[in-house]
């Protein structure tokens, strides 16, 4: 069998960014509606402020408002849910995203619960949660699983239904909202985790397999089914045998390479998608508001 086909989730997350200013420029047009997305950031954790850096970046690039609320490590936790009731009454804010993760001292499910459900462009919002598993039209849907089904719709011309899916993993942010896109799409989905039996051999039953576990290189070759599509959403660093690190996914690249139809590459393959999916839940958000007819995501 030949080599896999790359899904390049850089090309395809510069298509997305494309779309949604253009979105925001007709807004500001026929609406004089500027977006706004705000984005609250706890501590100096350098990922946090590599991705809170990139996310504000996009936003303005893509002609929205973006607001950045920077708070020391040691803000306690009631300051930080009357930020968000304020950013919740600012009407010039559509979009909340609180960076995770927060200190220890400071609860990530009653500051997820504080942020109004219009306005959690990440999804997270039990509200959200509950409208996507129910299929409802009207849930905000996490990023990170949205840029993964978009990429998905855009692999199978022919539709997604009927598929057999196996999603490995079973996060709040990745795994479930992942499992109930697919369901919603009409495949028969699976989620295996740490104590599922014999994970291999339902790993090689999937038409879609999309591997969400954190764990470097776990996917072998021999998990996958030929001419299966394989997306890899997992972001792992490990050291190399000269002391250099690199980015790996949860999947064995070049061996799964050469078994599936198509693969994800990591680094630039979901990653890029994530914030050009929050960017488009923003302009979204700022529809739903306004009252205004929200543009199609796919």
């Amino acid at each position: 069998m030949s080599e896999a086909k790359i899904i390049d989730g850089k090309a395809f997350s510069a298509k997305v960014r494309a779309r949604v200013a253009k979105q925001v420029q007709e807004l500001k047009t026929y609406n004089n509606l500027t977006p706004g997305l705000a984005v609250v950031l706890v501590g100096e954790d350098p990922a946090s402020q590599v991705y809170v850096r990139n996310k504000v970046k996009q936003t303005e690039e893509c002609g929205m408002k973006s607001l950045e609320y920077r708070r020391d490590p040691d803000i306690s936790e009631q300051e930080l849910l009357t930020l968000v009731q304020s950013l919740n009454e600012n009407p010039e804010v559509n979009g909340i995203l609180v960076q995770l993760p927060l200190p220890d001292h400071i609860s990530e499910d009653k500051v997820i619960a504080a942020i109004a459900p219009e306005k959690d462009v990440d999804g997270f919002h039990v509200i959200n949660t509950g409208l996507l598993a129910t299929g409802s039209a009207d849930a905000m849907v996490p990023c990170t699983p949205l840029g993964c089904l978009m990429m998905l719709k855009d692999h199978f011309e022919e539709g997604l239904s009927g598929k057999r899916a196996v999603v490995v993993g079973r996060s709040n942010i990745v795994g479930k909202p992942m499992s109930a896109l697919l369901l919603n799409e009409s495949c028969t989905v699976t989620t295996v985790h740490s104590r599922t039996k014999d994970i291999e051999e339902e790993c090689r039953r999937a038409d879609i397999l999309v591997a969400a576990v954190g764990r470097p290189e776990m996917i072998k070759a021999d998990w996958v089914k030929p001419g299966a599509v394989v997306i890899d959403v997992g972001i792992n660093r490990i050291e190399k045998e000269d002391g250099k690190t690199k980015l790996v996914g949860d999947v064995d690249f070049a061996g799964v390479s050469e078994v599936a139809a198509a693969i994800t590459p990591v680094p630039g393959g979901v990653g890029p998608m994530t914030i050009a999916c929050l960017l488009a839940n923003t302009v979204t958000a700022a529809c739903r508001q306004n009252k205004i007819d929200e543009p199609k995501v796919d």
